[in-house]
């Protein structure tokens, strides 16, 4: 097994990662619990295990006693990375845990996370979801001034602005870090006896707040609250800083944007159905854009099946919407790894094939509605549509339950480069044609909006059309992002 588990100085082992790149990352997930006198490892180990979708190229955990902070992390999902013998080793009162996939990085294990380090008041361990469009610049600056750098994450850039400013308290110095980040994060923070967790002032990536008892739990998304035994009991505010500790919760509101800009593709794809978001049921919002997909079109078809996983939600509203039954066509073998873990397409098609697989006898001679979250480069959409058509399916109707894909994500979300996205290229006509369907919709922008409870200007939705609430770099900077990503 690849891990590292030491109190800070220490060796670092390394293998190859396993896992390939996607048309989406689910960008990392984080987590952090204050409960003195429980196993808080363990804790954190099963609310990383609730967030593995949001990330399976590396995870890591990092546990305080009041006195020191030790880590263990590796390459690998969960149950790979830990055992019964590495947590054990884990003692503290309070932890904190990611998984990752890199937006900005390389697949390695010097990046992953938490990063530990030593600083003028002690040791801080940090764990980040984003991507900082800036952090190219503050890393340039930081380094003119004697800043070194480790890894090659934008984490590690937060790393230092907090030990630029390590004369003041922690939670001061992340205030100050606040006024020179730009773009997505939420990070969970620890000193020796602190939990701190940290939104931006957009609110882009998610962050709640959750008690067990006399404990309290920070995590990406509710349902790793929920895993641990955990109550929900709000999300952190965009720009919010909360400092948890022996003397309970206390909340400092920093720097906070006119509006908030939270990811909208968390609904769509990301997060899991059950998690709770700012707000707004993921599961809910799911079936919306199913709804309002069948409201813009209606199509003539004998049934209504989802690609699963991310996809059943959506076509169990468009089939409740649109009158037709809805039945689930495609199995999927959960003990298969994502479609992209292969290194080339050939290798990828395989693995669609190996994940996928059509029930032949109720799908044959059927006219089929077939609805997907998104469509991204078109691969996964054509390799579907062709099992279909090869298990009798009469007529494919390809819909997807988001608009086209047509620019990059600088927040955190580590998409393709805008060549590679399809819709950016071609014509609906031509796409429908490249994937093989019958017909071919895309929900649109305004239906997007919409299947949610708030209005259009609390979301970011850039990559569907183009409008970026934070800056993003500038050629230049985002070729250096595309080159580190």
């Amino acid at each position: 097994m690849a891990g590292e588990h030491t109190g800070f100085d220490g060796p670092v082992r390394e293998r190859e990662p396993s896992r390939d790149r996607s048309p989406w990352h689910e960008e990392c997930g984080i987590f952090g619990i204050y409960a003195p006198g429980k196993d808080v490892a363990r804790l954190a180990y099963y609310g990383l295990f609730a967030l593995q979708h949001r990330g399976q190229e590396s995870a890591g955990i990092a546990v305080a006693d009041g006195r020191h902070i030790a880590v263990h992390k590796g390459m690998g999902l969960v149950a790979e990375v830990f055992n019964q013998d590495n947590l054990r080793a884990l003692k503290g009162n309070l932890a904190i845990g990611h998984v990752r996939y890199s937006t900005t990085g390389a697949s390695s294990l010097v990046n992953a996370q938490p990063l530990v380090f030593r600083y003028l008041k002690g040791m801080v361990a940090i764990a980040h979801n984003g991507n900082l469009t800036n952090a190219n610049r503050l890393r340039r600056q930081l380094g003119a001034r004697g800043s070194i750098f480790q890894s090659s994450t934008d984490s590690e850039v937060i790393v230092n602005l907090i030990a630029r400013y390590s004369q003041e308290p922690i939670e001061a110095a992340l205030r100050r870090c606040q006024d020179e980040l730009e773009g997505a994060y939420s990070l969970v923070v620890m000193t020796e006896e602190k939990l701190i967790g940290v939104r931006d002032p957009f609110g882009v990536r998610p962050l709640c707040l959750g008690k067990m008892g006399e404990a309290w739990v920070l995590a990406s998304e509710s349902c790793a609250l929920d895993t641990v035994g955990a109550a929900f009991c709000r999300d952190i505010e965009p720009g919010e800083i909360v400092v948890i500790d022996s003397q309970g919760v206390h909340s400092i509101q920093g720097r906070r944007a006119p509006h908030s800009a939270h990811c909208i593709f968390e609904y769509v794809y990301f997060a899991r159905p059950d998690s709770i978001l700012d707000g707004e049921t993921v599961n809910l919002v799911r079936r919306e854009l199913g709804r309002n997909l069948a409201r813009e079109y209606q199509v003539a078809a004998d049934v209504v099946i989802p690609v699963p996983d991310s996809g059943i939600a959506a076509a169990a509203g468009y089939a409740e919407a649109a009158g037709l039954p809805f039945i689930e066509g495609l199995m999927k073998n959960r003990y298969v790894g994502r479609t992209f873990i292969q290194p080339t397409q050939e290798m990828r098609d395989l693995g669609v094939r190996l994940k996928l697989n059509p029930i032949k006898p109720i799908l044959r001679d059927k006219r089929v509605v077939i609805i997907d979250d998104s469509i991204v480069r078109g691969t996964t959409s054509r390799r579907i549509v062709e099992m279909l058509r090869q298990a009798g399916v009469r007529e494919v109707h390809l819909l997807a339950a988001s608009p086209p894909v047509l620019h990059p994500c600088y927040y955190g979300i580590d998409t393709s480069a805008r060549g590679e996205l399809i819709a950016a290229r071609y014509s609906l006509e031509d796409i429908r044609r490249h994937v093989g369907a019958d017909s071919l919709y895309y929900l649109s922008l305004e239906g997007l909006f919409r299947s949610v409870t708030r209005g259009a200007e609390n979301f970011c939705a850039a990559c569907f059309s183009g409008r970026y609430p934070i800056p993003i770099p500038s050629p230049e900077e985002a070729t250096k992002y595309s080159l580190e990503g």
